[in-house]
């Protein structure tokens, strides 16, 4: 262009041919990254932004790096094997992770700000085991598209209130923890494969029952329960106080299909866990198969009739 426009005749001039590059030639934005030792973990740069799957193990981390949680196309996050004490609220950010490793860490918690996030709308696979979790939140079940759950090797002496909800949940395992019994929802759980071995698992004993009834009921207790009857009701922290909004998400529901708060009888009783599961793990070295699971009643009433058949059954 400069010659011409100089007056020099280009038509004259010898010009190179401009050849498309090759696919070969061409660097391709890298999707995946595996290290797995701490020399190797880099310090003065940054991942790739194209990153879909990071693996960063036995890096002897304490926490999770901040460029990590730049990366808004990854998929799969494995952070284990380090030592990792708590998990910041932004990897709820990572809009398209399905898929979060955490094994053998030192966790001690789940943060409800996870249980809230866009993790609710991506997250398939979680593992939280070998860590020193006692307890997840209640708003842990809102993970609904979960559907491998690894909890073996904590500290848990309790499965979320409303596991029930998981409906994509197919493989649970929460071996090797404290559980003494399972929770009532958990009837609602449709697995393919479920391991709980090794927890202490208390006998259970339906003909001692723990009364909580409170006669007659309160007006807080029958209005909640007219509400959770009629659940086509919205309810909310915009219209009731937030304390009530915590009872009602842990509203326990009677076999009769109503719901109490904090009026009720609680029993456990043993369940089968074939019932709830195609491929079951021993429970014990004794090759049990059954576990004990609390059970709810509204009233004396739904109690007896519950203990009538029991007795029955078991006469």
């Amino acid at each position: 262009v400069r010659l011409a426009h100089q007056g020099t005749d280009i038509g004259a001039l010898p010009l190179s041919t401009l050849v498309p590059a090759k696919n070969s030639e061409v660097e391709k934005p890298k999707t995946k990254m595996i290290i797995t030792s701490r020399r190797d973990y880099p310090l003065t740069k940054n991942f790739p932004y194209s990153l879909e799957h990071l693996q960063t193990s036995y890096c002897k981390l304490a926490r999770i790096d901040m460029r990590v949680l730049c990366l808004k196309k990854l998929r799969k996050l494995d952070l284990s094997h380090n030592h990792i004490k708590q998990l910041p609220a932004t990897i709820g950010d990572l809009i398209c992770l399905q898929e979060l490793n955490l094994h053998d860490n030192h966790l001690e918690s789940f943060s409800r700000a996870l249980c809230n996030s866009t993790l609710q709308k991506s997250l398939q696979f979680l593992d939280l085991s070998q860590n020193k979790i006692k307890a997840l939140p209640i708003q842990f079940c809102q993970l609904r598209e979960l559907v491998n759950l690894k909890l073996d090797d904590n500290e848990l002496i309790r499965l979320p209130f409303k596991i029930g909800q998981l409906d994509h949940l197919r493989f649970l395992s929460a071996a090797r923890n404290k559980l003494p019994f399972l929770p009532s929802d958990f009837r609602k759980l449709c697995l393919e494969n479920l391991d709980l071995f090794g927890n202490p698992f208390e006998q259970p004993n339906p003909l001692v029952p723990n009364i909580q009834l409170k006669i007659p009921l309160t007006l807080l207790e029958l209005n909640s329960r007219l509400l959770l009857l009629f659940n086509r009701i919205p309810y909310g922290c915009h219209l009731l106080p937030s304390h009530l909004c915590e009872d009602l998400e842990v509203a326990k529901t009677c076999q009769c299909g109503s719901a109490c708060l904090s009026s009720f009888i609680q029993i456990t009783v043993t369940m089968n866990l074939h019932h709830v599961a195609h491929t079951v793990v021993l429970v014990d070295n004794m090759g049990g198969t059954e576990a004990p699971i609390i059970s709810y009643f509204c009233s004396l009433d739904c109690y007896s009739q519950f203990l009538d058949r029991y007795l029955q059954s078991n006469g």
